[in-house]
């Protein structure tokens, strides 16, 4: 390992998928109080564009097709509509995560090596629930929490606002069987779950990922988010203008629950 920890696993992004663009983009900039710090051109290569942002020390990703049959366009098709779309982990050594995805021989869909950024998309029929990707950055200050992020540019931490929300806390997979999903998902990350009930956690260094039934009417996927607030009473005000309140202290935005905390 590069910097001789033992191995850990941290929640550092989650990426939506949108039909559209824009106006997700303008709610959850009205809603949670967040600001764009980063659109990659490249992913125009998979006929996507997107817009990240800051969420604490974390970032919260859209990506919308802009061309017809595209990847993301036929995971909308298959979840019906706008939805979660990736849960992306950073870790502090790619080569044994690699080695473990390997022998467990679960598909890769996506990977590359920048030399500062190691990127390993997991096949979603491999690992159940949603996409799981595993990758990492090196060079200095590259494990900070709130260190350097290559998918999200240089600087992103400008962008970052905390008035209203501070982190992303926990992510939400909603599965046929949550306890086999959960289970192969602990076998890939090589953590133990801890018992949720009916709902298995699998504990991540700084955020938490539950396995929760299908319960929407909707296909296995990334149903939700639980968001650390800073200001509750914002959002859910501005929510309410939107009229996106769908419960308790919870609120839909691109198709997700996201629970304010």
């Amino acid at each position: 390992m590069t910097d001789n920890q033992p191995l850990w696993l941290r929640l550092r992004q989650i990426a939506l998928v949108a039909e559209k663009l824009a106006p997700v983009e303008e709610a959850l900039t009205d809603v949670l109080g967040i600001e764009v710090c980063f659109r990659d051109p490249g992913i125009i290569h998979f006929g996507l564009e997107n817009a990240l942002f800051p969420i604490g020390d974390q970032l919260l990703e859209v990506v919308a097709p802009v061309r017809e049959n595209t990847a993301g366009g036929r995971y909308l098709e298959r979840r019906g509509g706008d939805g979660g779309y990736m849960v992306i982990t950073q870790c502090n050594d790619h080569a044994p995560r690699k080695a473990r995805v390997e022998s467990l021989g679960i598909r890769i869909v996506n990977q590359y090596d920048s030399g500062e950024f190691r990127n390993m998309q997991l096949h979603p029929k491999d690992t159940g629930g949603s996409f799981f990707e595993i990758d990492e950055m090196v060079g200095p200050n590259a494990h900070d929490r709130d260190g350097p992020w290559e998918p999200a540019g240089k600087d992103w931490q400008r962008s970052r606002k905390l008035d209203r929300v501070t982190g992303i806390v926990a992510a939400e997979i909603q599965c046929d069987i949550p306890q086999q999903v959960s289970q192969k998902w602990s076998e890939i990350s090589e953590i133990p779950l801890l018992s949720g009930g009916d709902a298995p956690i699998l504990p991540l260094e700084n955020a938490t990922v539950r396995f929760v039934s299908c319960a929407d009417g909707r296909p296995e996927g990334l149903g939700g988010i639980d968001i650390a607030c800073a200001d509750k009473t914002a959002i859910l005000a501005a929510a309410e203008a939107r009229g996106v309140v769908s419960g308790h202290n919870q609120i839909q935005l691109c198709g997700m629950r996201i629970n304010l905390l």
